[in-house]
């Protein structure tokens, strides 16, 4: 990996849970400081749910069974939601949104036409607003998918994901798709392989494919071509 710049803080290739994420939502906050790695908030998705909804959140709505939503949620009349879910408020679900269940997702967020989600979460002001597919994934503030890029979720052979940073980290899991730090900003077209990791305040060039772990306040132009952002 090429940088412009000798800087340890941008070669360094961070992976734990507070280097990627501030988490503000008050009912994440807890399962953010307890995971040191983010991939191990994944197997519990599906469970935070399932206590918010027997519980309930003050200031959400359940629309229908196993849905809550906050104020001002806007949902297009041809979106798909399955439960369970949690929409923060302020967010939209435009024409042909699509949440597959296990998805907790921030306030003011966007989730576009033919977009899919499904056992991720995404913090506050994320947007994915055209034709992007975000499964077993974290999503930090302000991270942005641009149309038609993918967090791919399944290795083509079904292995165990294996995040690529600067050592080999074992999940045991089957099922992981990216996580983007705080700011991140993924070009068109592009594809994150399973387990990727994108630094916060990084942009990705459109049309990249990637694996592996990528560095905070960076441009990344190509796999092997990382730059410091000025």
């Amino acid at each position: 990996m090429s940088l412009r710049k000798e800087d340890t803080s941008v070669n360094k290739k961070l992976v734990e849970t507070k280097d990627l994420f501030t988490c503000h939502i008050p009912f994440l906050m807890e399962v953010f400081e307890k995971s040191q790695y983010p991939w191990q908030i994944l197997p519990q998705i599906k469970e935070i749910c399932a206590k918010l909804v027997q519980n309930g959140i003050p200031g959400y709505t359940e629309i229908e069974p196993g849905v809550l939503v906050g104020e001002n949620v806007k949902i297009a009349k041809t979106a798909t939601i399955e439960a369970p879910a949690i929409i923060g408020a302020n967010t939209e679900l435009r024409p042909g949104a699509f949440i597959r269940g296990n998805v907790i997702i921030g306030e003011k967020c966007v989730i576009g036409n033919s977009s899919e989600l499904k056992n991720s979460i995404l913090l506050d002001h994320v947007q994915v607003p055209h034709y992007n597919y975000v499964g077993d994934s974290i999503l930090g503030d302000y991270a942005h998918m641009g149309a038609g890029s993918i967090l791919s979720n399944l290795k083509s052979g079904g292995s165990n994901v294996v995040i690529h940073g600067e050592k080999e980290y074992e999940t045991g899991l089957r099922k992981i798709g990216g996580f983007l730090g705080e700011h991140a900003d993924i070009g068109c077209g592009s594809v994150l392989n399973p387990g990727t990791i994108i630094g916060k305040n990084t942009s990705v060039y459109p049309l990249s494919m990637l694996r592996g772990v990528y560095p905070a306040n960076s441009i990344v132009k190509a796999p092997d071509q990382v730059v410091e952002r000025k």
